[in-house]
């Protein structure tokens, strides 16, 4: 049964309850702390950390640090999306609407190799934590919004349909 459906039937959403309850505080919580957590690296120490790599480390420590605000940065916006909704300051309707922009997959990070070892331990440490994060964020997404499935037509039903009505047989 769709949320919709149990929500007409007067029954309670679960996932509706899952995400405004102390669960999502904390990944609230976490999720903007690690926010703020890469950014008083990467502005900071990381930034000096970045300078001492060689050419080619320095490329990748560039790309992945992209990547690394890249997803906080969308994870952010749904997390604050989520609390718009759970606090009543946005509809849900609104809050899909704008969703739909947010990208929870996507902007893999290599977490294994040569290049991934290179790379100073802090940001390796946020990288992995903030996939981590990326995948809590998609679990609770997907019990909030689970994907509709249209209806698929049946073709060996069809057919059958069809032999019924040319022998006239009942339905």
């Amino acid at each position: 049964m769709s949320e919709k459906r149990l929500s007409d039937a007067g029954a309670v959403s679960f996932s509706e309850r899952l995400a405004s309850s102390q669960i999502f505080a904390t990944l609230f919580r976490d999720g903007m702390a690690l926010v703020e957590e890469t950014a008083t690296y990467l502005d900071g120490s990381g930034r000096n950390e970045s300078k001492k790599l060689e050419r080619s480390a320095a490329m990748v420590y560039a790309t992945e640090s992209m990547r690394l605000t890249t997803r906080l940065m969308q994870l952010a916006s749904w997390l604050l999306l989520q609390r718009a909704v759970n606090e009543g300051e946005m509809s849900a309707e609104a809050a899909n609407s704008e969703k739909s922009k947010v990208k929870l997959g996507g902007l893999a990070s290599a977490t294994d190799g040569p290049a991934f070892d290179d790379l100073p331990e802090p940001l390796r440490h946020l990288i992995r934590r903030s996939l981590l994060l990326q995948e809590r964020v998609r679990r609770l997404d997907s019990l909030l919004h689970p994907l509709e499935m249209p209806e698929v037509e049946n073709p060996v039903a069809r057919q059958i349909g069809r032999l019924n009505a040319a022998l006239n047989l009942p339905r």
